[in-house]
């Protein structure tokens, strides 16, 4: 059961800690436009703000003695640390790496820094990302599926396709995005795929 909800309606009659919720007597509101499944709020829009254990697609900014930073589709950057990889990285190169920690003012500190090579780099709504991966991963797979794509789904709202048809696979995702909030949005989703990416 999923339903829309609004900044101040209510998400669980129980409360918790989670981004874009706060309590009030005793309660779980919504900070932020969302959907609510299973008494969780999955925002609609917003930030990405780094989270450590989180993988991330970056695009290199800028390079010092130290290393390089990133680019991570959010107000914060990410640095990787010359004496965490073998690889060189240029400026402009994509890459895909987890976020190891989380500094105080929200900048990440990178590793498994790896160059994502040729392939094309779609940005999304970060707060989207959960419902273009779905539960167990069943939405992205459904598109590597049908769409014989490899895909690399950054929490960071940016999401790296390579062979296979790349078309067809951008227009499933951003179909996910449009109708992030609807129900029944697998079955859509999947009928869409094998209809070749036809409504």
């Amino acid at each position: 059961m999923k339903n829309l909800v609004v900044p101040g309606e209510i998400v669980s009659e129980k409360p918790y800690r989670a981004d874009g919720v706060f309590m009030e007597e005793g309660k779980t509101l919504s900070a932020v436009m969302g959907v609510v499944e299973d008494g969780r709020l999955i925002p609609l829009k917003g930030p990405y703000f780094p989270k450590r254990g989180d993988y991330v697609i970056g695009i290199i900014k800028e390079e010092g003695f130290y290393g390089w930073m990133a680019d991570l589709h959010s107000p914060f950057e990410g640095k990787i640390s010359a004496r965490e990889t073998r690889e060189k990285f240029r400026i402009g190169d994509v890459v895909s790496a987890k976020i190891f920690e989380v500094d105080e003012v929200g900048e990440a500190l990178l590793g498994e820094a790896r160059r994502l090579w040729e392939g094309e780099v779609l940005e999304v709504e970060p707060a989207k990302i959960p419902r273009i991966i779905g539960k167990s991963g069943s939405m992205v797979s459904l598109i590597k599926q049908y769409a014989k794509t490899d895909a690399f789904v950054g929490q960071n709202g940016r999401i790296y396709l390579k062979g296979g048809d790349t078309s067809m696979a951008v227009m499933a995702i951003l179909k996910i995005c449009s109708e992030a909030h609807v129900s029944g949005l697998t079955d859509r989703i999947s009928a869409f795929l094998e209809k070749g990416g036809k409504d």
